[in-house]
């Protein structure tokens, strides 16, 4: 035989290996009997994602498919075996019981190449309980305390510049006005920079804000790559963040820095917090780390705060008004309750008074729940798992994990008439009732929200303001129902939320 015969039959070997270990890959789950949807052999489950179908519709297709069925049904996350959690006994040994085999989210980070994605949400391992450990007092009760007053002062404005709009047509997009609000109040708190957003709609912080959640570096097919081959994408050095936006973050971070330690500035911010970390004594931990945090993961730390911290709260709050239009009854008893607290706190909300605030927080609690902003929590497999009671489950090391808690809010089983809004189903007595994983919106476990004490109470102050000054109705614009943007990760409306406003 010649050599040119040798080397193609070779090649025809290892193409024909190759094609077998494709094809294997995607049977995993038919072929242990697992139920499962038939995978795309290069989108996996994710098949039309962003273009015919957002990322919630495919959680909740084979939530509402699999339930029922098991404690987790197969998936594919891109090319890669997935669990799709089914019951919520399992969702708990994996978020609190046996958090130690679940520690990672499995995201696609790439901190030296990337600077950005070195943010405390996209870190795994040893990096992110280091990470988590240095932020953790960043986001105590007490620091919130201290921005609260930032935080009304800002919602003051948007006050005054909601009327203005309200004057000119009764008819307002809410979304983005609210999205203005928050981009202010996380500029400020974060990098201490007046955004202006809310009187110019097209400040650069608003734009780039609108840009983070939208562009990315990578089509279809790049992202397919790095989910289904992470290793491999941070040996070929490649990134996510789109250009634009890690130039401009990094920019205003190092500006931001530079200014303040050069004028012995002090906000009592998040900022503050994270320039504290950096310059506090050198300090090594146990393993031999460098405890002080460099330029690049103050910036990707801050970068999260802004990008999480805007939409979140914003979306929260523009379907929270888009269900009390449609609820006069509880949207009354909500501004009789907020008019009552500010009214006893001369007209100034503060930190302590929110804690009366309990049916706008019962109002908050269940826009989450049929709102669930991020709609799925993410994990990694760290070691071979077998479900308890179920031996022919197995999560392999390496999995990654997809709890869709946006479709189990919606789920008869654990919320009676779960698409009706309810503030009731969080009444005291009902969340007594309630195990802590059937509300998610927030995470449960050591990697729950660290920003959630801050997210809620700015969503708190934002709708006690507005609630309190304005009537919300629906009108011809209004979208009923909802339909929802397919191209986010996150739970985001179509079209805006239209409502006609009139002041009280």
């Amino acid at each position: 035989m010649s050599v040119g015969a040798v080397l193609l039959t070779a090649l025809l070997a290892l193409v024909g290996y190759l094609l077998m270990k494709w094809r294997s890959t995607m049977r995993h789950w038919q072929d242990l009997g697992i139920p499962c949807e038939e995978p795309h052999m290069l989108m996996g489950s994710m098949l039309g994602v962003r273009t015919k179908r957002s990322f919630n519709e495919i959680w909740t297709s084979h939530y509402k498919k699999f339930r029922g069925t098991g404690p987790f049904a197969g998936f594919y996350w891109f090319r890669r075996p997935a669990v799709l959690v089914l019951e919520t006994s399992l969702a708990k040994q994996i978020l609190i019981k046996e958090f130690n085999k679940f520690t990672d989210r499995g995201f696609f980070h790439n901190p030296e190449d990337d600077p950005l994605s070195g943010q405390l949400f996209l870190l795994d391992g040893q990096k992110w309980k280091s990470m988590r450990n240095k932020l953790s007092s960043t986001f105590t009760s007490g620091k919130m305390k201290y921005m609260c007053p930032t935080v009304v002062k800002v919602a003051n404005e948007f006050i005054d510049v909601f009327g203005q709009s309200v004057a000119k047509s009764p008819v307002v997009e809410v979304k983005e006005l609210l999205a203005r609000f928050t981009t202010d109040v996380i500029g400020t708190c974060a990098f201490g920079i007046e955004c202006s957003s809310l009187k110019d709609p097209d400040a650069e912080f608003r734009e780039m804000g609108r840009r983070s959640l939208t562009e990315q570096r990578l089509g279809p097919v790049g992202v397919g790559f790095v989910n289904s081959f992470p290793n491999l994408a941070r040996r070929l050095h490649m990134k996510m963040t789109a250009e634009p936006i890690e130039k401009f973050f990094m920019r205003i971070v190092r500006e931001t820095v530079a200014f303040r330690e050069q004028n012995n500035i002090r906000r009592n911010d998040f900022m503050d917090q994270l320039i504290d970390l950096k310059n506090k004594p050198l300090m090594m931990s146990q393993s031999g780390e460098n405890v002080n945090l460099t330029i690049e993961e103050i910036a990707a730390q801050a970068f999260v705060f802004f990008a999480a911290g805007f939409e979140t709260s914003s979306t929260t709050m523009g379907f929270a008004l888009y269900e009390l239009a449609q609820h006069q009854d509880i949207q009354e008893r909500v501004r009789e309750e907020c008019q009552e607290v500010i009214k006893k706190c001369n007209g100034e909300l503060s930190y302590e008074s929110m804690k009366d605030l309990v049916y706008l927080d019962q109002v908050i609690s269940e826009t989450l729940r049929l709102y669930t902003v991020l709609p799925v929590l993410n994990r990694e497999c760290l070691e071979d798992y077998v479900v308890p009671g179920h031996p022919k489950y197995v999560i392999k090391k390496g999995m990654p994990v997809l709890i869709p808690c946006g479709a189990m809010h919606r789920d008869e089983k654990l919320y009676a008439n779960p698409n009706t809004f309810d503030p009731d189903n969080f009444s005291p007595e009902r969340v007594k009732e309630r195990d802590s994983v059937e509300w998610l919106p927030f995470g449960d476990g050591p990697r729950n929200c660290i920003g959630m004490r801050f997210g809620q109470m700015q969503t708190r102050i934002g709708l006690a303001l507005l609630i309190k000054d304005f009537k919300f109705s629906v009108c011809e614009k209004t979208t009923i129902p909802m339909k929802y943007k397919k191209e986010l990760f996150l739970i985001a409306s179509e079209s805006g939320i239209y409502l006609k406003a009139e002041r009280v």
